[in-house]
């Protein structure tokens, strides 16, 4: 017999007594880890919700069905606050949600979400990438047993929704508002009445008037929850987040266990979805302006300067605090931060910023 045709007889025997045997399908099976990924979301809320669905789905689709991943919404096995818990402690594998919400654990974790007048979606992107983050971003949350990666960003937000006008800082003053992160320690040096709470609470706050304004995310996002019904001030710009990191958090040990090409699987996953979401924050919060404005009668408008310049100097004060910091860990990364947001602020003056100040100018297009 040739060598080439024992093989082949060799091969389909050893399946055949392998599949008699019971052995063969029970060995693939084996191999597939069923994890379950919590959300701070409703389902299929557009923006994170979507977002959460997509990384679910591309998990599994790059991990050849290897990793199955079932995703569970806010409050289908815990409450949307309580995702970071249940990962570190294993009840679940990832959660999708974003370091905003996670102040109580480490003030440092704030700063991986967003900054009060700190870095654009590409440039959080690009200090954790580029400029030493994702190695401090691993180090915090490897204290509570996570494995940390960003996976999306709303792009800029807005300053909120608000019941009535804003004209002056004094306005500001004992306003219940909604927001979460660093940005409520900046509202509330301005005295404001800073309340957390997910995006549903939210609109029943201000419908029934326990809120006089509250921010979100933008647009697209805020209109699906129906705030324009409550609120019809819309002001921008959003300086208390210029953009909003949504975030994976794959419990370490689960993440440890994988072999190194499933672990690549995850990482690229998360990866891979930056852009995609991102740009799909952008697209769809302007067509949902459009209709907020023509359809919906939302006015938009804009805070005043010297709003944005206290807003700015009690910015000025929390990021100071933080440098304070007890922690030292918190420490190198506030330092960490403000290294990058000078280093691409400086460049940006004639990169991106002088392109959109050129493209705004009055001419014929």
């Amino acid at each position: 017999m040739k060598r080439r045709d024992f093989l082949k007889t060799a091969a389909v025997g050893g399946l055949a007594t392998a599949a008699a045997g019971g052995l063969a399908a029970p060995a693939i099976a084996q191999d597939v880890r069923r994890w379950k990924m919590v959300t701070a979301w409703p389902k299929n809320l557009p923006g994170p919700g979507v977002a959460a669905q997509m990384l679910a789905d591309r998990i599994t689709a790059l991990s050849g069905g290897r990793i199955e991943v079932q995703l569970y919404a806010a409050g289908e096995l815990v409450p949307g606050n309580g995702v970071f818990d249940a990962v570190s402690e294993g009840t679940a594998e990832l959660y999708h949600a974003v370091p905003s919400y996670w102040g109580s654990k480490s003030k440092g974790i704030l700063l991986f979400g967003s900054q009060p007048f700190g870095l654009r979606a590409d440039e959080q992107f690009g200090w954790l990438a580029h400029g030493g983050g994702q190695a401090l971003y691993d180090e915090i949350y490897g204290r509570f047993g996570l494995k940390p990666f960003l996976c999306g960003n709303s792009g800029p937000q807005w300053a909120g929704w608000f019941r009535n006008e804003i004209n002056s800082v004094d306005d500001l003053k004992g306003l219940r508002f909604r927001t979460t992160g660093l940005a409520s320690e900046m509202c509330a040096k301005l005295g404001m009445a800073v309340q957390a709470m997910g995006g549903r609470d939210m609109f029943q706050a201000l419908q029934s008037g326990a809120l006089d304004a509250g921010e979100f995310i933008g647009p697209w996002s805020d209109s699906a929850l129906g705030f324009q019904q409550v609120a019809k001030n819309y002001y921008w710009p959003g300086v208390g987040e210029p953009s909003s990191a949504e975030e994976c958090a794959v419990n370490k040990a689960a993440y440890d266990a994988l072999p190194e090409d499933l672990q690549q699987a995850v990482a690229l996953a998360c990866e891979s979805l930056y852009n995609p979401v991102w740009t799909e924050y952008t697209t769809k919060h302007a067509m949902a302006l459009q209709q907020l404005v023509a359809e919906q009668g939302v006015q938009v408008k804009k805070l005043p300067d010297d709003v944005i310049v206290a807003m700015g100097n009690a910015a000025g004060e929390v990021i100071g605090e933080l440098r304070e910091n007890d922690d030292e860990l918190v420490r190198r990364i506030v330092e960490s931060f403000l290294a990058y947001r000078t280093s691409v602020a400086d460049y940006m003056v004639y990169a991106d910023n002088g392109q959109m100040n050129a493209r705004a100018m009055d001419y014929k297009y």
